[in-house]
């Protein structure tokens, strides 16, 4: 099955689940996974455990989908889109796609393949052109290399987080188990 916006955002949802209010979240109430802060600056004024599913969709095309860029990388790699989607939901697009660009970096066999591309968290011309030279190069088992080295990126991060503030170990597991073993599943 072909990797859409709809069929990330339907798993993503369902990962998410409904509303929750963990008191050890810094992002308080959330529903479909959308905090309250994100859901007002959508414009969403009613209660959090009332948000529409439409309502988070949109969020999620807008915010975590168009914003970074994700389109466009969709363009080149499905499989590195998807991850960087959920990753984005998780722990921020800019986080998200800076692991990215630090992976293309240190796989650009000393920038022979590619110049190093700025990690600056956005996916622009650089970005994809680096990851089109990446996937030209280094075909199909090169862009599984590269989900691995997402994920292990990725799961560097949580362990971090979980360091860096206790309240994080409340959700490192679930992190790790959801997020870090779904992240190199390709779409």
């Amino acid at each position: 099955m072909a990797m859409t916006f709809e069929r990330l955002v339907d798993d993503l949802l369902a990962r998410e689940g409904g509303f929750v209010d963990h008191p050890a979240d810094r992002g308080g109430p959330t529903c479909f996974g959308i905090t309250e802060a994100v859901a007002r600056a959508h414009g969403y004024q009613g209660p959090m455990h009332d948000l529409p599913r439409a309502t988070a969709i949109a969020i999620y095309r807008e915010d975590y989908w168009r914003r970074p860029a994700l389109d466009a990388l969709a363009l080149v790699s499905p499989a590195l889109a998807a991850a960087l989607f959920d990753a984005g939901v998780n722990m921020g697009t800019v986080a998200a796609v800076r692991l990215l660009q630090r992976a293309l970096n240190a796989l650009n066999r000393q920038q022979r393949d590619y110049p190093d591309v700025l990690l600056d968290g956005v996916i622009g011309r650089r970005t994809l052109e680096a990851v089109g030279t990446f996937l030209r190069r280094r075909g199909a088992a090169g862009e599984a290399v590269l989900l691995k080295a997402l994920t292990c990126l990725r799961g560097a991060r949580y362990i971090e987080l979980a360091e860096a503030r206790a309240a994080n170990e409340s959700f490192l597991y679930g992190w790790l188990d959801a997020r870090v073993a779904s992240a190199g599943v390709s779409a």
